[in-house]
């Protein structure tokens, strides 16, 4: 009797891999799963699913996760405003542990004996996929032919034209993951330092005008995005497709994050986020203005770990939940309109407008006019102010 296979499958070159593999080397009945985040149409959708058929599979379904991945991560990841490193959106990194729990739950479903990733040994995603499954389906078997084997893309593209199949494999030599927060790029550009990647590497290309701007305004109503240029979205998922659209216009959103990884060695990879990028600068330019001094402090003290757990494959940690707690209460005056000129590979902050704005007070006008103090406040409050510095430089001068 065959092994019963659940393959995660993306339809690239490493997944096409392990389901040839499986079913041609290791005589495996294979159900391949394709748990897409949001960041695949319905004619690659269509796609992955022949290409399944194609490469041996015995069944393929595809989970829509979007709505899922939403709730659960990039709402707090608006409300945290995490950037890891200041530059990557975590797009990949956060939806590995969502697509991971969805293909345990669907190999249950179909009392699978086994089941099986194509990550390589590495990179992150193989502890992402690897613990939540060891969390999640204790006992049940992990197979992952790309990391025992230790396999380069080039020998897994010479393997499956050996055995007849077809593909654009020049377009195969990038690793390109797709995601509603994002897409992630990696090739041998990414494996130095010293490289870039090319321009048609990025899945979308510049078409605007080289001279020209355009403006764009994100609506949030406590922290979520709930309009865009003045069209109310109470479907959060279309408003970030809309905003992906228009910033991918202008090719804004591209950039190269150099990270340490879960493993302990250095990454690189290239992605695209227009939407990601967009959304959280303007998220944190409305904080700015709406939140107070330690709670813009001890926000971005939270958000800093909560992007790292994510990162690292802790989401199933309960701490998780607590820092989510504290994220989503310090929303509730994040609400207001921000203003963002695009431009072709960059955009501009122009500003706010928010009821909860509280630069709009009674009490001064910042570098012009005091409403609410004298100046004599002012020297007295200066005065006990530095009472600790004086103290301490009287007390050390005493010993010159």
């Amino acid at each position: 009797m065959k092994k019963k296979v659940v393959l995660a499958f993306s339809g690239g070159l490493d997944t096409s891999f392990c389901l040839m593999y499986l079913t041609r080397e290791k005589d495996c009945e294979v159900h391949t799963v394709l748990a897409d985040t949001g960041g695949f149409t319905e004619g690659e959708r269509c796609n992955i699913e022949q290409r399944a058929y194609d490469l041996g599979a015995k069944s393929h379904s595809t989970l829509s996760i979007a709505e899922e991945y939403y709730d659960k991560s990039i709402k707090y990841m608006i409300y945290g405003n995490i950037l890891r490193n200041g530059t990557y959106p975590i797009s990949v990194s956060s939806e590995r542990i969502f697509q991971a729990m969805a293909v345990v739950n669907y190999a249950r479903l179909i009392s699978a004996d086994a089941i099986a990733h194509g990550s390589t040994g590495a990179g992150n995603d193989q502890v992402r996929f690897d613990l939540t499954f060891e969390v999640l389906a204790p006992g049940m078997e992990i197979i992952t032919p790309t990391r025992d084997m230790n396999l380069s893309r080039e020998y897994e593209i010479d393997y499956l034209k050996k055995h007849g199949y077809s593909a654009n494999f020049k377009k195969m030599a990038y690793s390109i993951n797709k995601g509603l927060w994002g897409t992630s790029i990696g090739g041998r550009e990414t494996l130095q330092s010293d490289k870039t990647l090319p321009n048609e590497a990025y899945p979308s290309q510049m078409n605007g005008s080289p001279n020209s701007s355009q403006d764009l305004s994100i609506y949030f109503l406590k922290g979520e995005v709930a309009g865009v240029n003045g069209v109310p979205y109470h479907d959060k998922i279309s408003a970030i497709r809309v905003i992906e659209e228009l910033g991918a216009k202008w090719a804004i959103g591209r950039d190269m994050h150099v990270g340490d990884t879960i493993i302990g060695i250095k990454g690189r990879v290239g992605f695209e986020a227009a939407a990601a990028l967009l959304i959280i600068n303007a998220h944190k330019l409305l904080e700015k203005h709406t939140l107070t001094k330690w709670q813009l402090y001890w926000k971005g003290q939270i958000a800093e770990w909560y992007g790292m757990f994510l990162h690292e494959a802790q989401y199933l940690d309960p701490v998780m939940r607590n820092m989510e707690t504290f994220l989503e209460s310090s929303q509730q005056n994040v609400t207001g309109k921000v203003i963002i000129q695009l431009r072709p590979y960059n955009f501009n902050l122009v500003g706010v407008q928010s009821e909860n704005d509280l630069m709009k007070s009674d009490f001064g006008v910042y570098g012009e006019e005091q409403k609410a103090w004298t100046a004599d406040d002012v020297k007295g409050f200066t005065k006990i102010l530095s009472n600790n510095l004086k103290i301490y430089h009287h007390v050390h001068n005493r010993k010159k």
